[in-house]
């Protein structure tokens, strides 16, 4: 039931609706159940025997299961058909084209052939339809002879050049997959990788320039690698100008409607970037423009991105200083059941970071408490670097709250579990922050001393703060509050305010 589940909590209500009515046009029989299980499954609160007793007044599990997988296949159905009207009308005319151009070359109706070719590469020269390009060309040179007017060398030319763009094409999308590939052995596994260098070893092996004009997928992909980098290196200033370039050049390319789901992707990345380098109002203003891609085709890929964007909205206003509306944003998603667990789980831990920095340690410790699974599930659907920053949060918050016992098995804990791969990935200052914060826990009145802040920022490997890690600066002014006997959120806000200056003043 969770595949069916998750599937449908993808559909709009738009798609709801046209779901059912395809249901009831496609039913021969009035009896159908098909429908009342879907309905059933939308308001997701009955389980599989409660589901089975209302549609067959008994556990007819047999029943029950067949009309699942009758469901289910309806879905895909669905599903593909809106695809091939909704995103591949273009393609299906450009073939339709090829097809009847290779008609009248049999039938020797040679210039109705060619003018149906031309037809055809216009439009699959505006789509970067490569591979519709080559069937074009090929039967263009093939029968080149039977058109005196044609330059024989300037279709070849053509058909080269184009030949190139698809294998660029592929190049790029192998490279993307690899790059992917390594990224979930970093995130979910804990690998030890040298990310910079095997991304670098990966565009080399497949010839692939980052400054080459790309079709619109490829774009995508390459925004995509590039965001990746940054998630792993932490240097989103890098990949800012590039993304902001790129982004460029994919809104002059006529297909951008037809494929929204990578534009709204890429608008996010740049929104993400903008927001991880501390500039809060441009993030805003892409953030506008990824809600307005987010509303057309009829709300297609508005429940599959209102997590993401919900979250990066909240994000911004609470470093914005306007911490209750990020709180009012996030609070309502919570209970939200949707297939995107990782940015449910983002979700709950940023509003944890929320009521801790507003220092309601009893609202941050309630919301921690719905944190029952172990750490090896949570690594597995938002990656060890997540996990990591929950068991940290949580040692914070018990220090503050005072539970002492549970601050010291939650020490041993995470020194045990934690300290051999944060050397192995060179984060030796994670473990060197933790030591001050376990020094704070056990004489408090002495972090306030000129020979702690001395200790302290003679033991950090410090970066100018502007190129900081805006999630590192949060863990660190907790410290620096400590220290300094300041709030929490506004020792936060001054380092944020702090940065921002320095980075207009580079």
């Amino acid at each position: 039931m969770s595949n069916l589940n998750d599937i449908i909590s993808t559909f709009s209500s738009e798609d709801q609706h046209r779901f059912t009515a395809y249901l009831d046009k496609k039913n021969k029989r009035s009896d159908a159940k098909n429908i009342q299980l879907f309905n059933y499954l939308l308001n997701d609160n009955l389980d599989s025997n409660e589901i089975c007793l209302k549609l067959y007044g008994s556990l007819k599990k047999d029943a029950y299961h067949a009309l699942r997988k009758r469901l289910y296949q309806s879905i895909i159905d669905f599903i593909a058909n809106n695809s091939i009207q909704e995103e591949n009308s273009i393609d299906m005319q450009i073939i339709k084209y090829i097809l009847a151009s290779r008609s009248f070359l049999y039938h020797k109706q040679y210039k109705v052939a060619y003018k149906v070719l031309d037809k055809a590469e216009v439009l699959a020269s505006e789509h970067y339809l490569f591979p519709l390009l080559n069937e074009i060309y090929h039967t263009k040179i093939q029968y080149a002879y039977t058109n005196p007017s044609i330059s024989i060398n300037e279709l070849i030319s053509k058909f080269k050049a184009n030949q190139k763009n698809h294998q660029l094409e592929d190049q790029l999308n192998m490279v993307y997959a690899k790059i992917k590939h390594t990224l979930n052995n970093i995130t979910y596994k804990g690998d030890v990788i040298d990310f910079q260098t095997v991304l670098n070893q990966t565009l080399q092996e497949h010839n692939i320039s980052i400054n080459e004009s790309m079709s619109f997928k490829s774009l995508y992909q390459l925004t995509t690698i590039a965001s990746i980098s940054a998630f792993v290196t932490k240097d989103y200033l890098q990949i800012e100008p590039f993304l902001i370039n790129t982004y460029n050049i994919i809104i002059t390319h006529k297909n951008k409607e037809k494929q929204p789901f990578y534009h709204i992707e890429i608008i996010y990345q740049i929104a993400n970037t903008l927001f991880r380098n501390k500039k809060f109002n441009a993030s805003f203003r892409y953030l506008e423009s990824m809600h307005k891609h987010m509303l057309l085709k009829q709300k297609k890929y508005y429940t599959a991105y209102k997590l993401k964007y919900n979250l990066l909205i909240a994000l911004n206003h609470n470093y914005s200083n306007k911490q209750s509306i990020a709180i009012e944003t996030l609070e309502p998603l919570i209970t939200t059941k949707h297939p995107d667990t990782e940015s449910l789980l983002d979700i709950y831990l940023s509003l944890i970071m929320f009521y801790f920095q507003k220092n309601d340690l009893k609202k941050t410790h309630t919301l921690f408490s719905k944190f029952y699974h172990t750490d090896h599930w949570y690594t597995e659907k938002a990656g060890k670097e997540w996990v990591i920053k929950k068991n940290l949060i949580e040692i914070l918050l018990h220090i503050d709250l005072k539970n002492i016992d549970l601050v010291e098995s939650r020490l041993l804990s995470f020194k045990r579990n934690y300290y051999d791969y944060l050397k192995s990935i060179n984060q030796q200052r994670v473990i060197t922050y933790l030591g001050f914060v376990e020094s704070y826990y056990k004489t408090p009145e002495a972090v306030t001393s000129t020979k702690f802040k001395n200790t302290v920022s003679q033991s950090f490997d410090w970066i100018d703060i502007h190129k900081e890690d805006i999630f590192v600066i949060s863990f660190y002014s907790w410290l620096k509050g400590k220290m300094n006997n300041e709030d929490l959120y506004t020792t936060t806000l001054n380092l944020i305010t702090q940065s921002q200056q320095e980075l207009t003043n580079t």
